[in-house]
């Protein structure tokens, strides 16, 4: 997944004015502790950032 792929669906999911702020505030443990900007910052794929987003806030499937 590309990053423009990742964030275009953040957006789709959380509006596209809270979808940065969700990225930097939520601290998940999915993500080791870490923030959506934190895990990508630290080498995790987008991919792998969205499934943890998806499982942690119950994205729909058809979202996913």
């Amino acid at each position: 997944m590309r990053l423009t792929d990742f964030w275009q669906r953040m957006a789709d999911h959380f509006g596209p004015a809270y979808a940065d702020s969700f990225a930097r505030d939520h601290v998940m443990s999915g993500l080791g502790g870490r923030t959506v900007h934190e895990a990508l910052a630290a080498g995790w794929s987008a991919k792998e950032v969205w499934r943890v987003v998806c499982v942690t806030m119950d994205v729909p499937d058809e979202r996913r």
